[in-house]
């Protein structure tokens, strides 16, 4: 009765019950699951936890990383947002260092949520729980958003991939901005059409984002992509809640990226063969850390 695949199918059941998305995905979890909503709450509390965990954790201790290629740049960027007017704004600025201290405790083998996916782990929880800072949200609230950003998350998976050895980094930074913009969106007040726009953007800001993890690891330039993951998930919100809409409909957007995503060369998917990890300097690295 709940169940749906698309963005259009999920307008759809939110139209029908009245309902956000966030509510309409955890009805279609319980049907699925069989689980009770009491029980997919408190997991997803926990998963909430988890991410709370490591946001500060990357903010307030001398993280490294196994390959000593990242670590400290989330504290650093935190202190300074704590001691200057940034020109990015506060929000942004806390966003952007929450989504780095997720990443960069991912990087040094840390607990963290894969939102959708390790390499992406930073963007949703930086988003999202900075705006819950600003908006003053509830637990509860902050919960109800994570389901939201679940049911963008089925979309993509169900129509694209959240791969980046499938799909570049588009289907793993991009799809986890699209599901941080949909649930900051509705953690504000907007509307489902809104939340799904917010995704829209997100997704056509980064169409072709390569994957290509200097020496094969989750860390440069991804701990970096995470930030700017989470800016663009933030902005999106903001021009969907300010009632713009994408003039490409949301489920269009993610076939797109998906075409896009089988059309580049298997060199810019993981496999640390192009781009930035086959640099002079990427080289350097990786023949440094694996010989």
């Amino acid at each position: 009765m709940y169940n749906f695949k698309t963005g259009s199918k999920l307008i759809e059941l939110c139209k029908k019950y009245n309902k956000s998305i966030g509510e309409i995905t955890m009805l279609r979890e319980a049907e699925v699951s069989g689980s009770s909503m009491r029980v997919l709450t408190k997991k997803m509390s926990t998963n909430l936890i988890v991410m709370k965990d490591a946001v500060k954790e990357g903010l307030t201790k001398e993280i490294k990383s196994v390959s000593g290629l990242t670590g400290g740049d989330a504290k650093r960027l935190y202190n300074y947002s704590e001691n200057n007017d940034s020109l990015s704004g506060d929000i942004m600025t806390k966003a952007v260092a929450c989504a780095m201290a997720v990443s960069e405790v991912n990087a040094s083998m840390g607990r963290i949520v894969a939102a959708p996916t390790a390499g992406s782990c930073g963007i949703v929880p930086g988003a999202l729980l900075t705006a819950a800072g600003s908006l003053k949200s509830s637990d509860e609230d902050i919960v109800k958003a994570l389901f939201t950003s679940s049911g963008v998350g089925i979309t993509i998976a169900s129509n694209a991939t959240l791969a980046g050895a499938e799909g570049g980094c588009q289907a793993e930074c991009g799809s986890a901005a699209a599901m941080a913009a949909a649930a900051v969106t509705e953690l504000a007040g907007g509307s489902p059409e809104q939340a799904l726009n917010a995704a829209a953007f997100t997704l056509k800001a980064v169409l072709g984002l390569v994957c290509d993890p200097v020496a094969g690891l989750v860390e440069v330039p991804c701990v970096k992509r995470n930030a700017f993951g989470a800016s663009n998930a933030l902005v999106a919100a903001d021009m969907a809640l300010a009632g713009i809409t994408s003039r490409i409909p949301y489920d269009e957007v993610v076939t797109s990226m998906y075409k896009v995503g089988k059309s580049i060369p298997y060199e810019l998917k993981e496999t640390a063969k192009g781009g930035l990890a086959d640099t002079p300097t990427g080289r350097k690295f990786k023949k440094e850390i694996l010989g």
